[in-house]
């Protein structure tokens, strides 16, 4: 078994590091008997594993750890980002090219929103791109109804309370009018749940499009909805502070896939 309860590192986070699951997939494989270390099914999470371990997956040798990857996704509207949806709907990871490694979503953009999505195969890297500290600026196209003024988004400047939830002060911009909708470009730090769109309707007006256009120095860009580009290895250890001790993987792209009409 493994040498300390206390060296190495934990065997879900090691699973998660080799692309097998995420670290809460992986506790469940384990309490499914299917993960064995030395030749024993182990049945809790709670045993650290270092290099001299023999880990078995299924019966199969786990295969050695990744480098941590980091991937541009255009999430078009119409997709849950979730592995599994309880309703049956169409997720992104439906939609992701079948060559693509097993990978997490950072944060999420609900059913109707569409823009800038990052993906990573390394939970490590999820959880530092979404902790708060982190403190990016992600920006959005947003498309409201009505005929706002700019005077119309100084309390969310301010920061707004809305049901109860107080939400930080938001760079907001009056693009321009278009019919009987206008283009706000607004760039907020914090995540909350549908935060945008409630918070427009605080001030009256409500959102029929919202398309995140970038996630710190990470930009959307000329990315067609559907489509995948795998950030390069250097901008990410520059981005994120990692060793460099992988090579510079190639990008996987795809066209956008044609939907057959309902």
């Amino acid at each position: 078994m493994a040498k300390s309860q206390h060296a190495g590192d934990r065997i879900a986070k090691v699973l998660a590091r080799a692309g097998v699951a995420s670290r809460r997939e992986a506790e469940r494989m384990i309490a499914a008997g299917r993960v064995a270390v030395n030749g024993k099914v182990i049945e809790s999470p709670a045993l650290n594993v270092t290099g001299s371990d023999r880990i078995a997956v299924d019966g199969k040798p786990l295969g050695a750890a990744e480098p941590e990857r980091l991937w541009l996704y255009h999430k078009p509207a119409g997709l849950v980002t979730t592995h599994r949806d309880p309703e049956g709907r169409a997720t992104i990871f439906d939609d992701l090219p079948p060559d693509l490694p097993r990978v997490m979503s950072v944060g999420r953009l609900d059913l109707n929103s569409e823009g800038l999505l990052l993906l990573t195969n390394d939970g490590g890297v999820k959880r530092k791109l979404e902790l708060p500290s982190t403190g990016w600026l992600r920006k959005y196209r947003v498309r409201v109804h009505g005929a706002p003024k700019d005077e119309t988004f100084e309390s969310l400047r301010k920061g707004v309370t809305t049901d109860g939830e107080r939400f930080q002060p938001m760079q907001v911009t009056l693009d321009r009018q278009q019919g009987a909708n206008a283009w706000v470009t607004v760039g907020l730090r914090e995540g909350k749940n549908r935060e945008i769109r409630r918070a427009m309707e605080a001030v009256g007006l409500k959102v029929n499009r919202l398309i995140r256009v970038s996630y710190g120095p990470f930009q959307l860009g000329q990315l067609k909805p559907g489509a995948v580009e795998e950030v390069r290895r250097r901008v990410v250890r520059d981005q994120l502070g990692l060793d460099d001790g992988a090579e510079k993987r190639p990008k996987v792209q795809r066209r956008p896939r044609r939907r057959n009409s309902p």
